[in-house]
């Protein structure tokens, strides 16, 4: 294997500067930084990241922990998380924990301070606070990204998006579409992640006086298997609704499945709206009309955030960025609501 001392001799310089070169630090002339670029190059060298950890006393990586990496808004966002933290000249490490809240607080205590410097968490329904706020007083840094209700932050540095105004924007879409018998999925349990859609949902049916009962919601998890299920029990019970709101857009696949199982056809008898505008809203057909998070600039915040704590690790660090607002991509599975 090749090493920094060979590319440096092959050079004509110290392995100082070859390091210096490499990691953008220094000043270093061009022609020198050139004849240090063509070593590496003719020697094919790549620097041992491990070492460069024991050496330096911490890793060039950040940990970015997702509840199900089988959804697939969550490989999504880790793109973009790598995409931001590479031009930062880190590397990045996903732990997957599989809805478990156990394996989340054992990736915690494995990735933090040690396999990486600072820790990206997602929010999710389980969560768990505490162990978070015990990692930050061990000195690790962590961001908590995608929280849902910017109004009431936890005591944590976040990233927050306002869920509940994605809930309006949906609910005002279907109620400007004439829609008045309109049911609910959520992907989360009552008191679970996507209450606040729900209650943007609800919150815009009662000001615009349309009636709701709890026999036109059904909860239950985000994935397309329960959105198809909960639209069976839902559409079972209330035969005569016109539309559906879903927490997410899994489920809203669900939905869509559920309308086909049962001869319905989408939008003229049943309208179907998401939340989130993953990448399959606008590949699947028909495509998903849905309302779109900035799931970009909420991962380069939270690579933002977590690069102020590494750097100032005691300095006073925003405790709250909030995303740019929902919005709203019509596509074909909504329509006017047809005759009753």
């Amino acid at each position: 294997m090749t090493t920094l001392v060979q590319v440096a001799q092959l050079a004509g310089v110290t392995a100082a500067t070859v390091s210096n070169v490499l990691r953008g630090r220094g000043k270093v002339g061009a022609q020198t930084r050139q004849r240090v670029l063509a070593a590496v190059e003719t020697l094919g060298y790549r620097p041992n990241l491990m070492a460069r950890a024991l050496v330096e006393g911490k890793p060039s990586t950040i940990a970015l922990i997702v509840s199900s990496i089988a959804n697939p808004f969550y490989p999504e966002f880790a793109l973009e998380v790598e995409r931001a933290a590479r031009k930062l000249g880190y590397f990045l490490l996903v732990c997957n924990t599989n809805d478990d809240p156990a394996q989340e607080r054992a990736y915690l205590d494995a990735v933090g301070g040690s396999l990486a410097q600072g820790v990206i968490v997602m929010n999710a329904d389980f969560v768990q606070i505490d162990a978070l706020l015990a990692l930050r007083r061990r000195g690790v840094p962590v961001v908590l990204c995608m929280w849902e209700r910017p109004q009431a932050p936890p005591e944590l540095p976040c990233v927050a998006v306002d869920f509940h105004q994605a809930g309006v924007l949906a609910a005002e879409h279907l109620i400007k579409l004439g829609h008045q018998r309109i049911g609910a999925i959520v992907g989360s349990e009552a008191s679970g992640n996507h209450r606040w859609r729900y209650q943007g949902f609800r919150d815009t049916l009662a000001k615009a006086g349309i009636e709701f009962h709890d026999t036109q919601v059904r909860f239950g998890h985000d994935s397309i298997d329960d959105g198809r299920n909960a639209a069976h029990s839902l559409l079972a019970a209330v035969p005569d609704l016109s539309a559906v709101f879903v927490s997410n857009d899994l489920p809203a696949f669900g939905v869509l499945q559920a309308a086909a199982d049962l001869g319905l056809e989408v939008p003229r008898d049943l309208s179907v709206t998401g939340i989130t505008d993953i990448q399959l809203a606008h590949q699947l057909r028909p495509a998903l009309t849905t309302v779109a998070v900035p799931t970009a600039e909420a991962a380069g915040l939270a690579v933002d955030m977590l690069m102020d704590l590494i750097a100032h690790p005691k300095g006073a660090v925003p405790p709250l960025k909030v995303t740019a607002a929902p919005r709203l991509v019509v596509r074909a599975t909504t329509g006017r609501v047809g005759p009753l």
